[in-house]
This record gives structure tokens, sequence and C-alpha cells, in this order.
């Protein structure tokens, strides 16, 4: 059972996505708690590389508000990934070859909190201007079967 909780709407726009990943993160109890009331914010965040190891930089989780334990965590804290190691050096080398690795939702599958993350390349403003053109002509011709069938 998976189910979605917040995925990042504007990386879809700014980014055409070449690859996708479903990765772990390394959590706390209270981050856990906030995530499932949906309190998550992926905007601006990304995936760096240190050590062998994958971060996920600038994930917004605020503090779960009836946790009493550790009111020094920071909301963006860096927190780790869980991927295979075959994973890690496959991302880290396209990420060196110019590809950039974006966050794209944070699900929970089977109880677990997992992050989908994507190997995306920038578009240019030409490539997002076609895809505003796109969802226009979608939109307008979805407007026009509906009064049709009436």
């Amino acid at each position: 059972m998976t189910e979605e909780i917040s995925n990042n709407k504007k990386a879809l726009f700014d980014y055409t996505v070449l690859e996708k990943y479903e990765a772990g993160v390394e959590l706390l109890g209270s981050e856990v708690k906030s995530i499932k009331f949906g309190r998550v914010n992926l905007k601006g965040s990304f995936v760096a590389f240190k050590n062998n190891e994958a971060f996920v930089l600038n994930l917004g989780i605020p503090l779960y508000q009836k946790n009493n334990l550790k009111k020094d965590l920071k909301e963006d804290r860096t927190r780790r990934l869980l991927l295979t190691k075959k994973e890690i050096n496959y991302l880290y080398g396209q990420s060196q070859a110019g590809l950039t690795i974006i966050p794209i939702s944070v699900i929970i599958k089977d109880g677990w909190v997992k992050l989908i993350i994507a190997l995306a390349k920038g578009k240019q403003l030409f490539d997002k201007r076609e895809t505003i053109k796109k969802r226009e002509w979608t939109r307008l011709r979805r407007s026009i079967e509906a009064k049709s069938s009436k």
C-alpha cells in the first residue's frame, strides 16, 4: 500500500525527469509523525554526496507539535538517504556529468517513509514554454469535449 504525502510540482516544471529512484530516509520519530500528518516541504531540496553516501539537503520537516524531547532540531537539517552502493555510485557519476538529483515526492510505503528522487536535466526557458503550451492545449481540449458531450 502506497500513500503519497507530498510532491514537488515546481521541480517537475523546472526539470526534465530522466530516471526515478525510491530511497529510504534516515529520520527521527517526531519527523515521521510530522510527515504522516502531511507536514513536509520539498521546495528547494536537493541531493548531495559526501564520503560515498547520499544526503538530502533543505528538506523541510517541521517539528511535531506534541514533541517535548528535542526542541533544538532544525527543520531543514541534512538527512541521509538509504540507497545501495551501486545506486549511489551511479547517481554520483551522473551528477558529476552535469545532471541534477532532485526529490520529487514523499510517500509512505508499507509503513516506511520513502523519498522518490529523480535524475533530472534542467529545462531551458523555451522548454518551459512548451510545457505550458501542452498543458493549455490539453485543458482546452478537455473543456471542448465536455461541452460537446452535454
